[in-house]
């Protein structure tokens, strides 16, 4: 039986990427971008789809960049629709990438986003298999960091907070959790920015939290279609009499926190496939 493993980072691997030549300019950027998807989606969740225009040295047109969390499905996406008429009865020509360089290799331990956590565990699992809950959300200024001092237009104020979120899979009796702290220096004109910005953080905490929980997940595909989860042995995962202790206190270290995704912006490939 066919198995495929997914974590939720950022895919980079060179067969999880699809290319997609000699697109016909009978149709517009954004009619393209939708075929594709509906087309290519089909076979599994999408992590990026990019149409750009063809070089001016080469013929008008399209190609498209299509990056999928599963190198299993990219590569029933390449074999199935290589040659076919996708696009208004044009054939097109589907590859899977070969190329890696340095700068598209350097995203490989870079977790996904919050929305795109989201997106991926309501894809494979849907939106009944898997729930979230806050265990602990509290703030962590203390009254140093806190003191209000004078600035241009307003009073400059620092906050910070502390979150543990429980992500639990019921169907798989699996559960985890994720700790992060954020905070953040600004000026406060009045009552309603402080109340705007605390919110805003007590918000972020809670995502980066997740995102955190996530990061130890593993989907594993099976060629039946089911899906099961299992967790990663990592070191940094945090045992709950841990976190509590962390959250304690103020001196949560914010090395230990997640980075926000940065993107992997797609460098100009060259379209050449070995």
């Amino acid at each position: 039986m066919a198995v495929d493993i997914l974590d939720f980072r950022v895919p980079v691997d060179s067969n999880k990427t699809v290319f997609v030549w000699d697109i016909p300019p009978v149709l517009t950027h954004d009619q393209v971008y939708e075929q594709l998807f509906h087309v290519f989606s089909s076979f599994g969740p999408i992590y990026l789809l990019k149409v750009s225009p063809n070089a001016p040295l080469h013929p008008p047109g399209f190609y498209a960049i299509i990056k999928f969390y599963s190198a299993a499905h990219a590569g029933t996406a390449q074999k199935v629709t290589d040659g076919c008429p996708l696009l208004q009865n044009s054939a097109l020509k589907v590859k899977l990438s070969s190329k890696r360089t340095p700068h598209f290799s350097s995203g490989r331990n870079t977790p996904l986003s919050h929305a795109r956590c989201l997106e991926l565990a309501n894809h494979c699992l849907g939106f009944n298999g898997w729930t979230s809950d806050i265990i602990t959300l509290k703030e962590l200024t203390n009254e140093e960091e806190g003191e209000d001092e004078e600035d241009e237009g307003g009073v400059r104020r620092r906050i910070r907070f502390g979150c543990m979120m429980k992500l639990s899979f019921p169907q798989h009796g699996v559960t985890t959790r994720g700790a992060a702290v954020v905070e953040e220096s600004f000026t406060c004109t009045g009552p309603e920015v402080l109340l705007q910005r605390r919110c805003k953080l007590q918000r972020s905490v809670r995502e980066k939290a997740l995102v955190r929980a996530f990061s130890s997940v593993l989907l594993i595909l099976l060629g039946n279609g089911k899906v099961m989860v299992e967790l990663k042995q990592t070191s940094d995962q945090l045992e709950a009499d841990e976190t509590e202790d962390i959250l304690q206190v103020n001196e949560f270290s914010l090395s230990e926190c997640p980075a926000d995704e940065e993107e992997v912006e797609d460098e100009d490939w060259d379209l050449t496939v070995s």
